[in-house]
Parts: C-alpha cells; sequence; structure tokens
C-alpha cells in the first residue's frame, strides 16, 4: 500500500489544534516527535559512570607493568653440535656423489664433440684435396695446406707439383663428393690427440681428350689425424677401396 503524504491543508490543521490543546506546550496532549528507536532508547539511558581514558589501552598498561627479564646466553649443546656436523658430512657427500655422477657425462659428452670436429674436417679436406680445374690447379697445393700436417703435407705437395702440367695441358676437371664419413678410433678418451678416420667418395673427372665423357670413380680413404692446438691435421692418408665406375665406349 503506497504512502500518502499528508497535504497543506492537513498540516495546518493539526498544528492549529496541537496549539488550541496546549496553548504553552507543556501538555501531555501534543503528540510526540517521531525521533526513531536510537533517539527513545538514549533518553531511557541515565548518565554513564566515568570510564577510563581511551587513550591508556589494557595492552599497554600491561606491557609496562611487566619487568624485562634478560636471559643468559646459553652456548649450543652437545646434540646440536653433532646434529650440525652430521648435516655437513651429508651435504659434501651428496655433492661428491653428485659430482662423480656429472662427471662421466661431461667427459661423454666432450668425447661426441671431438669427434664430430674431426669428421668435419676429414670431409673438408678430402673435398679440397681432389677437387681442382685447369684454372686453379696450381693454388691446389696451398689450399690443401691447412688440412695436412707432418711428413704427408710434404708429400702431398710433391705429388700435386708433378701431374699440375699433365693435368692442365688435358684440361682435366675433377670434383670430389664425400658421401660418408665416421670416426674409427680416438686415442686416449679424455683429451685425444690423436684419432683415424674413414671417408667415402665419389669422384668424377671430366677432359677434352676423352670427349669429356666422365671418368667416375668410388673412393674410399682411410685418415690419420693429430691435434695441432685446436685443430685436427691429416698426417697420413691411404686408399682403402678404389671402384672406377667409368662407362667403356
Amino acid at each position: 500500500m503506497e504512502d500518502q503524504q499528508p497535504g497543506a491543508g492537513d498540516l495546518m490543521a493539526d498544528d492549529d489544534r496541537a496549539v488550541a490543546g496546549d496553548p504553552d506546550g507543556t501538555g501531555t496532549g501534543q503528540p510526540e516527535m517521531p525521533v526513531g528507536k536510537a533517539a527513545r532508547s538514549s533518553k531511557s539511558i541515565g548518565v554513564q559512570p566515568d570510564s577510563p581514558d581511551i587513550g591508556e589501552s589494557p595492552t599497554e598498561s600491561a606491557e609496562t607493568s611487566e619487568p624485562v627479564t634478560l636471559v643468559p646466553h646459553r652456548p649450543a649443546g652437545r646434540r646440536l653440535k653433532i646434529a650440525a656436523v652430521v648435516a655437513s658430512v651429508v651435504f659434501v657427500g651428496a655433492g661428491a656423489f653428485a659430482g662423480a655422477m656429472v662427471q662421466p657425462y661431461l667427459v661423454e659428452r666432450a668425447l661426441v664433440q671431438t669427434k664430430l670436429d674431426i669428421a668435419r674436417t676429414a670431409v673438408d679436406a678430402i673435398t679440397t684435396l681432389w677437387t681442382y680445374s685447369p684454372d686453379d690447379m696450381n693454388t691446389l697445393a696451398d689450399r690443401a695446406s691447412r688440412y695436412l700436417g707432418g711428413d704427408f703435407a710434404e708429400d702431398y705437395r710433391r705429388y700435386i707439383d708433378a701431374i699440375v702440367e699433365p693435368n692442365k695441358q688435358a684440361q682435366v676437371t675433377n670434383t670430389t663428393e664425400v658421401v660418408g664419413a665416421a670416426v674409427e678410433t680416438v686415442t686416449p678418451t679424455v683429451a685425444p690427440s690423436e684419432a683415424t678416420a674413414i671417408v667415402y667418395t665419389n669422384s668424377v673427372a671430366t677432359s677434352p681428350v676423352t670427349k669429356n665423357i666422365p671418368s667416375l670413380r668410388y673412393l674410399s680413404y682411410r685418415l690419420t689425424v693429430q691435434r695441432d692446438g685446436t685443430q685436427w691435421l691429416i698426417t697420413r692418408m691411404s686408399t682403402i677401396t678404389s671402384f672406377d665406375l667409368t662407362p667403356q665406349l
């Protein structure tokens, strides 16, 4: 049900009746002004006794009243010392065990990386040693020298010097492609200084003398390499297999 606000005329009539009934305003016939529950209850509450000062809390007074007690320093007991020693021993033992477990893994990882370096060197060396044309035949020995060491470097240079002129006259072009490589041995296992590798190649040679009919050969080599600083140098090379696949006309 909606609340209905009294009209202005009604309010005036009520005021007139109130004044007429109790002109001094002290009689009991005047209706009380609605003030709500909180205001009504406050009238019935008497004067409260003085309360303690709000600024002082019970906690603060309790804290200030308690005396400060100093506890003398106690050295660590025997059991605590033993526990600390045992914990230290366990920690050191765990570290040693972890190191012992990691060491073989690191050695194996280094060995794998070394074999990869040897295989890459072998592939690059064989490709350079046996790939040439009439235009760059004169500089072949110099290009190959970066991969060679020991007496083999001198032997290879003498061999190339001997075939430079005949190959230039015949306009021989030789191209070698490595089709496979593998590291055969590595010594010693830790920080190796010498290794052997096997390289498999396909070689194609052409010359106007043979009407540019390609000479096809399948060759495999065994290389002995030695470490020289950060490089691996070929100190020996021997032919394992040689198949001539040149078509016969």
